[in-house]
């Protein structure tokens, strides 16, 4: 699809202003702080890693209120953290004791924690919490399209057609799994392919023939036979790519715990390679199932168990992965950001567990993150229905990532995500951003 015919579908920005920093951006501002943003679109060479944590992440037992820690003992006593054990990052909030590689990044500067995450009228269903996270809907709007599929669409014109090409040799985004997402769905077809080991792919792919082939029917099954060699040419056209960057590079990061125990470590050590490995891919995702704690969330120390060892496991393969980038030198290119598809209730249920709830924090990770705590503890007493109240919509810590790192053009940044919304400054200015009006820092 045509960037006109993408703008044309989604909609263009026209009056309606970006906020950044509390300052209104339209497409039409001739400032130099625009101009710098806007060229951003030349930087190819940035990446974003993005993290899926499955089935509804606790983030008031990952992120501990220490400002309302006595409410916080009294509403979930059975699964709350001792005070003496956990993390503390300042007076006012602290990491669970099983986090200690996140402590870390967020002591070097390298983590930025984003309170309070979440959407208008927040739906409580995996799956239509997950496709309102992936396609960036309002509650009550189904969309086919993901918001990744549709910015890299309007990214790489005229995607698929015509790729791979010496300008885009490699494809526009990878998961690391066995299905795409429907995050990378664009207007048209995926802009992802997934693998799950780089030299597998690249045997099963290059073992595949696409010669001798008739043309495919002009019927409903024709159009689908069609795509799907499509897919499969694409993916012959950008295995030997992925391979090759595979095996140009090494893990150098002695953090990462040995193959098979974590599997989250195992997804990021593959997309260490391939990034250091030279593929100009966009976007990656990885993910880390189990987070649906309605029972047995903790043991009897309440700082072990189930949650416990999901949240070591992340902070662990988050904590590699970053200094993995930094020996290997492309820490400067890299930021990665997790998100699950809705926070725990505030109260804990009888079985030791939590029931599914709203808000929850979001984490960016990496040298080039604005360090630091965006937004307040939660507010464990001013709640909605028992539930969080929201401080920030997913969808502002979206656009704070295309325009501030992946450098989407607004024009685009208001295709992608059909309104305008807030940017947030989760970003380091990189040089290109340097002229930039004074930011409000939260």
């Amino acid at each position: 699809m045509k960037r006109r015919e993408f703008i044309k579908k989604f909609g263009p920005l026209t009056a309606v202003p970006f906020y950044v920093n509390g300052l209104a951006v339209a497409a039409d501002d001739q400032s130099p702080w625009l101009a710098a943003l806007a060229g951003t679109s030349s930087a190819l060479d940035r990446v974003l890693v993005v993290v899926q944590l499955v089935g509804g992440n606790d983030g008031i037992n990952t992120v501990i209120p220490l400002d309302q820690y006595s409410a916080y003992k009294n509403i979930r006593a059975n699964i709350a953290i001792p005070d003496d054990r956990v993390l503390r990052l300042t007076e006012t909030a602290g990491f669970h004791p099983a986090m200690t590689a996140m402590k870390t990044l967020y002591d070097n500067g390298k983590l930025c924690v984003v309170q309070g995450v979440s959407y208008p009228n927040p739906n409580f269903s995996h799956f239509r919490a997950t496709d309102i996270w992936l396609t960036a809907s309002d509650y009550n709007q189904d969309l086919s399209s993901g918001w990744m599929g549709r910015y890299l669409a309007y990214e790489f014109d005229g995607y698929p057609d015509g790729y791979p090409n010496p300008q885009m040799p490699d494809p526009p985004a990878l998961q690391i799994g066995s299905v795409v997402s429907l995050g990378f769905q664009g207007p048209s077809q995926s802009t992802a392919i997934t693998i799950q080991d780089p030299g597998t792919f690249y045997q099963l792919v290059s073992g595949s023939s696409s010669g001798g082939q008739d043309d495919a029917p002009p019927t409903t099954a024709g159009r689908e036979l069609a795509y799907i060699r499509q897919v499969a040419t694409q993916s012959m056209g950008f295995a030997a790519r992925v391979k090759a960057a595979a095996d140009k590079a090494q893990n150098r990061s002695a953090l990462y715990p040995a193959a098979g125990q974590n599997s989250l470590a195992d997804q990021l050590r593959i997309v260490a390679r391939l990034i250091a490995g030279g593929l100009r891919t966009r976007i990656y995702m990885v993910n880390l199932g189990g987070f649906d704690t309605h029972s047995n969330q903790v043991a009897a120390d309440t700082t072990t168990g189930t949650h416990a060892n999901l949240l070591g496991k992340l902070a662990t393969a988050v904590g590699a992965f970053v200094d993995d980038m930094e020996i290997l030198g492309c820490d400067h290119r890299v930021i990665g950001m997790t998100f699950s598809e809705f926070g725990r209730r505030v109260a804990s249920n009888a079985s030791l567990g939590t029931d599914h709830g709203t808000a929850e924090p979001v984490f960016l990770f990496g040298t080039m993150v604005r360090p630091g705590i965006v937004g307040n503890t939660p507010s464990l007493s001013d709640l909605s229905n028992g539930n969080l109240k929201t401080q920030f919509d997913f969808r502002s810590v979206y656009a704070s990532v295309l325009a501030l790192w992946l450098g989407g053009d607004l024009n685009g940044l208001e295709a992608v995500l059909s309104r305008s919304y807030p940017i947030l400054d989760l970003i380091q200015a990189p040089r290109v951003l340097s002229r930039r009006r004074p930011v409000i820092r939260f």
